[in-house]
């Protein structure tokens, strides 16, 4: 049901886009949520838009860099990630979740990931340095 893509190996600087296809929902009322996770480390949350009003969500990490966005035709849901830096290399994930508020929320939190249900095979962003 999700469906993720667009990793690579980039330079420092440089920028890539990350996409969600996304299929199985009938209706709008679920969030999209971008999570990483690097060797040795907790998954993060990073990124999330709530579909049903756009809404989104960044960490402190990423904001200023990163942006998420929803193509509702394709449906697909973008991270365009700007400013790469070597710390931001890891596994990529888009999950997805119904109870949406709710999900957004948590992801600022340690453990975040475990109030989102759907998720999709990672794709690997290597920046280097």
């Amino acid at each position: 049901q999700l469906q993720a893509s667009g990793g690579g190996l980039v330079q420092a600087g440089g920028s890539l886009r990350l996409s969600c296809l996304v299929s199985g929902f009938t209706s709008d009322d679920y969030a999209i949520g971008w999570f990483r996770q690097a060797p040795g480390k907790e998954r993060e949350g990073v990124s999330g838009i709530l579909k049903n009003d756009g809404r989104t969500y960044y960490s402190d990490s990423v904001k200023g860099r990163f942006t998420i966005s929803s193509d509702n035709a394709k449906n697909t849901v973008y991270l365009q990630m700007n400013s790469l830096k070597p710390e931001d290399t890891a596994v990529y994930y888009c999950a997805a979740e119904k109870r949406a508020a709710r999900a957004i929320a948590a992801m600022r939190f340690q453990n975040g990931e475990n109030y989102w249900d759907n998720w999709g095979k990672g794709t690997q962003v290597t920046v280097s340095s």
